[in-house]
This record gives structure tokens, C-alpha cells and sequence, in this order.
């Protein structure tokens, strides 16, 4: 089954913000002085720590306005990844992330009274990702793009260069955010040549007004800034954000410009993002160019009303389209989280008797779906593996990491030697647990868990052989797997329908399944059996039907 489109997807900062009100943005040589507790004036302590990054930010004001998006690219596996991952996950937005990067990346940013910032910024795990990762890591996840977006901040030039090929490959429009001056890319992020490339390969460019006046040299004005920068790298369209001016928009036969809503600014963070993720929005409603530039105005000055760059929520949305004051020819309304309701709000037999119904439903059209010769060739692989010296290995994430250790007790328990491998820690020295002899068994239902894709690229890497467990054979998982188990499961049953329970059920039932294929091709013994089980019922219950065998009093057919 192919993968739904989204409407855009992204790859560049993903940032914890960390806040603080100071009473006024120093320069260098100056001095604020604090007091025994650190604190000055206006009272200098984190005031919060904030989801951020360019890229994550208008990717998620593109979702509070409706649109599918999602981002791609690397990330530490720690506590700051974690928060910023919540976040995405707070808006729906599609992740597609390796976590192999030394650290997530932070910003330290003082707010004065007026609004104004400073920020300092770690690049961390973004800055790590190596062009050749863009396709073969992220390739799948790019092409079910109507849009894809990067930006000029923290990712490597090379890297920036590698996803607009890409999409422009793939007929895919890009956007690029030049969201630093040439001269601070230039420093840090690759070659003057690099830089160049990049911003002719975007379809729509977007240079932070400081960075276009960089770009155009002695002219001050936004309009023919964005029209010579348009004439130079060939760009569709060149959208200049110039603050509390608005905006200036450079595109074929159209040059104007857009004046800013005139608003209270308590934080001008991420103003730029929030522009930028209603221009998306208003690309993919099809929007002219000045309603584009109202609507992405009226994004940017609700932002600035607010501590921090990444919204808060989809009840913004309303607030943007108050101030937009226009109708909308496509207004998609997101996807509501179902509230959590109590336990008196529903009958508990008729929510139990109707899982227990589609679980039946569910595992009866498996059933049917199984592809026995595809068993037959996982039981062949496996028992050659073993034949050779190889090993067997199980693995999965969430809910599948449960079912693998399960699967490898029951394959030893009936004479198929195996071992559970910790996929997160297989990028952490557990690959050496894996020898270029070996197979590993990767259970995921989706097939494009990162982490797990991400073991199984370094399994492979390796030299051993992998199985794919997957409800999705097309997924990330199925490309990379040498032979896939597929268990198509439509739904997961229960009140929300949104834990995984059919398709744990699903994963079980495959499993078991794939034990009893090896278990036949092995020829298991009584005796076998009984005397790798000393203890318990079923030892003593194979000791007895071994006893009956023996005396005849018992007939295997």
C-alpha cells in the first residue's frame, strides 16, 4: 500500500529554545550586572524551554494551517531529541528521523522588553547529516512530497544542495530559507560555490532581510533587492521578510510589496518561520501572490505576540484568520485529537464485545492473507544461516521490541537457537552482537520506524541478513529486508482505534506460525523438547507423552 502524500516535508534546525527575559540586548565590551541569584533588572532566568529550529517551526505553522507535513533528518537519541520529538508529535507532524547524531540541537535566546533577541545557537546532530544520507536514508520519505523545504542555518551546504537535487529529481518545488547572512554561511556551512548552487536550484527563495542586503550589496530597498536576487539565481519566486515592514515579493510579473500588521511584539522569534509557514500554505492553496504575503503577514505578527517560535497549538489558527480578515478558497481543518473520555461515557461490553469482534474479523482475513511460500523461504534462510555457523536475532521498537523478545524464547524453546537484539542499542556497540553469518528478524508494523530502519541499514552494513516483519512491505523496512513476512492489518480496534493491539495480535500470530515451519523442518523430539524443559507443566508433560511413546501406549500420526 503506498504512502499517503504530504504537503510538504522539511530537513534542517530542530532546536530546544532556551528562554531568557534579560533587560536589554547587550553588545560587545558591555556589562549587565546580577544579583546573588542571577538574576538583574528584568529579572534574567529561563523563563521556558521551547521547541524551535527554522525548519520545525514553519514546518509547524504550516500544520496549524491544515496542511500535511512532516521532517526528515538526524537527531541525538537524548533528552532534548525527546522534547523536540513531543513537540512534533503534539501537531501530527510526520517524522522520519535517524537518531545516530552526537547531540540535539539548543539555542540559548535572551527576549528584552521590546521583544528583541539575541541567539545562540548549537548546531548539534543537524549538522551532521552527509548528503549521501539524504537519498539513501531519506529518499522514500522526500518523493510523497508536494513540497519540500530546507534552509541555510545549520545544515551543511552540501547537505542543502543534496535535498533541493533531490527534489528538483523528483519534479518536486522546493523552498530554501536563507535565514543567516552569506557571510555567517560562509563561515561555518561550505564554499562561496556551494552557497551559489544552492540558491539557484531553489524553486522559492526566502533570504531573511539581513541576508538579502548582503546578497544585493549597497541597495537598501526590499523590492529591488528580491527582483535583482530573482534575475541572478533564476528563482520562481524571491519572498523578502523585512519586519515590522512586512514583506517584499519578487515572482514572475508580479512586484510588490506586502505592509505588516501593525501588533504588540513580546517576542520577535521565529516571526520569519511563522511567515514562511503560511507562504507554504498559501502555495498549496493555490493563493495569489498578494494573498500569500497577507496571510503569511498575518502568521508572522500572531507569532510575535507570544514567547517563542513554534505554535503553541491549532487555536492560532483562528487568531491569523481573524486578522487575515478574508475568506479562504481551501481551508482543510486538522485533525482534531479525540478528547479522553471517562469511563461512564461509553458501555464497557458493547467497546469490549466490538474489539473482540474486529480482532476475529482482523485475524480471520490474515488468515487468508498469509503467504506460505514466503514462510518457507524465511524457514530455508534461517536453517541455512544455521547450517553455516550463523546466528538468529530478533528486533523491534515499542510494542514490537515485547513481541521480539517473546519470538526469540519461543524459536529456542523449540529448538531454533536465538537471541533478542536491542535495536536503539545496536548503534551503540550492540552491533558487534551480530556477525556477517547472522539473521536478524525486524518486527515493525509500519516498517518505517527510524530507529528501527536505522538498525537494520547498520545490520545490513554489516554483511548479515534481514527479515522484515511489516505490515507495510513497500515500507523502509521491506526495502531494506532480504525476504518480508507481510501481515496486513487494517484496524487496531478499541475506543480510539489508535493502540496497537490487532496488529501486536498479527506480529504474534506470524511468529508463531514461522516457529511451528521450523519446528517441523527441525523434526523436534519428545526428548528434545522435555529436556530443555526441566521445570514446570510442560516439561512434565512431555516427559509423560515421551513415557507413553515409548511404551507404545501413544501413536504419533
Amino acid at each position: 500500500m503506498a504512502e499517503p502524500k504530504l504537503d510538504v516535508v522539511g530537513c534542517g534546525s530542530m532546536v530546544v529554545d532556551l528562554f531568557y527575559r534579560t533587560p536589554r540586548i547587550i553588545s560587545a565590551d558591555e556589562k549587565i550586572i546580577l544579583d546573588a541569584n542571577g538574576h538583574g533588572p528584568a529579572g534574567l532566568a529561563m523563563e521556558q524551554a521551547s521547541v524551535g529550529g527554522v525548519v520545525l517551526n514553519h514546518l509547524g505553522w504550516a500544520r496549524v494551517f491544515g496542511l500535511e507535513t512532516g521532517i526528515f533528518g538526524k537527531m541525538g537519541d537524548d533528552r532534548n531529541g525527546e522534547f523536540l520529538r513531543e513537540g512534533m508529535e503534539s501537531l501530527g507532524i510526520h517524522r522520519h528521523l535517524t537518531l545516530d547524531g552526537s547531540a540535539s540541537s539548543y539555542a540559548t535566546v535572551f527576549v528584552d522588553p521590546a521583544g528583541n533577541r539575541a541567539i545562540y545557537m548549537v548546531r548539534g546532530a543537524t549538522a551532521e547529516l552527509t548528503p549521501s544520507e539524504v537519498r539513501r536514508r531519506h529518499g522514500g520519505f522526500i518523493r510523497r512530497a508536494r513540497m519540500v523545504s530546507t534552509e541555510i542555518s545549520q545544515l551543511p551546504l552540501k547537505t542543502v544542495i543534496a535535498i533541493l537535487k533531490y527534489a528538483r529529481e523528483n519534479s518536486i518545488p522546493s523552498v530554501l530559507d536563507l535565514d543567516v547572512p552569506p557571510s555567517d554561511a560562509l563561515s561555518t556551512l561550505g564554499t562561496r560555490a556551494e552557497l551559489e548552487q544552492a540558491l539557484r536550484l531553489a524553486t522559492y527563495l526566502k533570504p531573511a532581510k539581513r541576508a538579502a542586503r548582503e546578497l544585493a550589496g549597497a541597495d537598501d530597498d526590499p523590492l529591488r533587492i528580491g527582483e535583482g536576487i530573482r534575475r541572478r539565481y533564476g528563482n520562481s519566486a524571491v519572498i523578502i521578510t523585512h519586519g515590522a515592514d512586512g514583506c517584499a515579493i519578487s515572482a514572475k510579473d508580479t512586484a510588490l510589496r506586502v505592509p505588516a500588521f501593525k501588533v504588540k511584539a513580546v517576542d520577535t522569534t521565529g516571526a520569519g518561520d511563522a511567515f514562511l509557514g503560511g507562504v507554504m500554505a498559501g502555495l498549496r492553496w493555490n493563493l495569489k501572490w498578494p494573498e500569500i504575503g497577507r496571510l503569511a503577514n498575518a502568521a508572522a505578527a500572531v507569532c510575535v505576540q507570544r514567547l517563542g517560535a513554534f505554535p503553541s497549538g491549532f487555536e492560532l489558527r483562528d487568531r491569523i484568520l481573524k486578522l487575515y480578515g478574508r475568506p479562504l478558497p481551501i481551508a482543510p481543518t486538522p485533525k482534531k485529537r479525540v478528547a479522553r473520555r471517562s469511563a461512564g461515557a461509553f458501555d464497557l461490553q458493547t467497546e469490549v464485545g466490538r474489539f473482540l469482534d474486529v480482532a476475529i474479523e482482523e485475524m480471520s482475513a490474515l488468515r487468508q492473507e498469509i503467504d506460505i511460500s514466503a514462510l518457507s523461504k524465511a524457514v530455508e534462510l534461517i536453517r541455512a544461516t544455521l547450517a553455516r555457523g550463523g546466528r538468529v536475532h530478533v528486533t523491534g521498537v515499542g510494542k514490537p521490541e515485547h513481541v521480539a523478545r517473546y519470538a526469540a524464547s519461543l524459536l529456542c524453546s523449540v529448538g531454533t537457537a536465538a537471541t533478542f537484539l536491542h535495536a536503539t542499542e545496536t548503534l551503540h556497540g550492540s552491533l558487534g552482537q551480530v556477525h556477517p553469518r547472522d539473521v536478524v528478524i525486524a518486527i515493525s508494523n509500519s516498517g518505517n520506524t527510524s530507529e528501527l530502519c536505522q538498525a537494520a541499514m547498520a545490520i545490513r552494513d554489516q554483511g548479515a541478513q534481514v527479515i522484515a516483519v511489516t505490515g507495510n512491505p513497500q515500507s523502509e523496512l521491506g526495502q531494506l529486508a532480504d525476504l518480508v513476512l507481510h501481515l496486513p492489518v487494517k484496524r487496531e480496534g478499541g475506543v480510539l482505534g489508535l493502540a496497537p493491539r490487532i496488529s501486536v495480535l498479527a506480529q504474534v500470530y506470524v511468529i508463531a506460525a514461522l516457529s511451528v515451519a521450523l519446528e517441523a523442518a527441525r523434526g523436534l523430539t519428545l526428548e528434545e523438547y522435555s529436556r530443555w524443559h526441566r521445570a514446570g507443566a510442560l516439561g512434565e508433560a512431555a516427559r509423560r507423552m515421551a513415557g507413553r511413546l515409548a511404551s507404545g501406549r501413544l501413536k504419533v500420526l
